[in-house]
């Protein structure tokens, strides 16, 4: 059987058995749908309110991570237009160890690691492959990873693929981590120690000590990777995020995202040199995957220029920041993050999802986060402030909350 006739066989909805017979597809002999089990998942989720679905676009914008507005910026739609206009490609068309290695790729690690402060930059697809390729791939067997209990799930799934020891600590909690350091040294632990934590928590909206958390690391001979994702673009010098007095020690990885106040795709991991050289020859996802947009990397360079000069962004968006508040403590009689990422704990998943639901009709986009995404029991709403609404929105939008808050008590 030739691969144009499985094609073909596919597109008709027929299964070929051995003898060659067409079997329509789910009709094998009384057995039970091929995916029944996960259709039985499914209504095991809409059972307890984690069911999940995609949503068209709607409303005032109050879900999205594009912080500084910069996604939908004229600026970033000149420099894609350029970009085309030089002839930069919209694909790669092979791993970077082939021939999807672009300019732009380099061009953009050389920016990225001069903007940032670090020795090197290395660029992926996406946040969440960077910090899986970097957690399954840089720590070794023998070394103990650290890390906060409300950490990524990225940083999860490369921690499922490490050969390292891990140990997880308590929220923002700089004792525990030392704790877990000690312990395991006592223990017998003689490999490198791996400090996991991000700057900024973008379902909580806090962060640690990042002052406290270098000089533990640099007390206990640890390596010391901040997830900046909700900081870059927001925080620091020119935006370079909250670990900017950080970037360039031996002992730091960082790891930036570039589809959050960026506003493009992509993510950077920015640290020592021969770290980079590590991930490139070690690290499977990157090794085996398609390289990003030359066409994006090319727009991701000049946001990060762009980013560099939005001082008066930033200071727009802390005064969104600063409006938040006060209409939360007015309106509902709760305290703000004082970030640009708003929680509002509500504890049952139906009842954040029917919150969320509420406010979605009087014209907000706002979002129910649920468990697995939030421990269980924290189920909650996300306001996300970014430059694509008013301060008069913001407003309007926390008094429609506590009228909703009020109506359901």
């Amino acid at each position: 059987m030739t691969i144009a006739n499985e094609l073909n066989d596919g597109a008709e909805g027929i299964t070929r058995t051995r003898g060659g017979e067409g079997v329509p597809e789910g009709a094998r002999g009384g057995q039970r749908p091929p995916f029944a089990d996960l259709e039985a998942n499914l209504k095991l989720l809409s059972a307890e309110g984690r069911r999940r679905s995609l949503e068209r676009l709607g409303g005032s914008d109050f879900a999205s991570n594009d912080y500084l507005g910069l996604a939908q910026s004229i600026e970033l739609r000149e420099a894609t237009a350029d970009a085309v206009n030089r002839q930069v490609p919209v694909g790669a068309g092979g791993s970077r160890l082939l021939r999807g290695n672009h300019a732009e790729h380099e061009a953009l690690e050389e920016s990225a690691s001069s903007y940032f402060g670090a020795e090197s930059a290395l660029y992926f697809a996406n946040g969440f492959a960077a910090n899986m390729t970097l957690f399954a791939t840089a720590p070794q067997r023998g070394d103990l990873v650290v890390y906060d209990e409300w950490i990524h799930a990225s940083v999860h799934d490369g921690l499922a693929r490490t050969r390292a020891e891990r140990a997880v600590a308590r929220h923002n909690d700089a004792q525990a981590i030392d704790d877990a350091i000690v312990g395991w040294r006592e223990r017998g632990g003689v490999g490198r120690v791996w400090i996991a934590v991000e700057s900024l928590y973008g379902m909580d909206g806090d962060g640690p000590d990042l002052a406290e958390l270098d000089a533990l690391a640099s007390r206990r001979g640890a390596v010391l990777v901040i997830d900046e994702a909700h900081a870059t673009g927001v925080f620091g010098p020119g935006g370079r995020g909250r670990a900017a007095f950080l970037e360039g020690r031996e002992n730091v990885v960082t790891v930036h995202t570039c589809g959050k106040a960026l506003g493009t795709a992509g993510a950077l991991v920015c640290g020592p040199r021969v770290l980079k050289e590590f991930l490139v020859n070690r690290g499977r996802a990157f090794i085996f995957s398609t390289a990003p947009s030359p066409l994006v990397a090319a727009v991701t360079r000049a946001a990060i220029d762009l980013c560099e000069r939005s001082d008066s962004r930033r200071e727009e968006l802390r005064r969104r920041v600063d409006c938040a508040t006060r209409a939360l403590s007015l309106y509902c009689g709760l305290k703000g993050s004082g970030s640009h990422v708003v929680p509002i704990v509500v504890g049952e998943d139906g009842a954040a999802v029917e919150l969320a639901a509420g406010l979605r009709a009087r014209g907000f986009d706002v979002r129910a986060i649920r468990p697995p995404t939030v421990p269980v029991g924290t189920a909650r709403l996300r306001v996300a402030l970014t430059l694509n609404v008013t301060e008069s929105a913001v407003e309007s939008l926390f008094q429609a909350l506590g009228a909703e808050l009020a109506a359901r008590r």
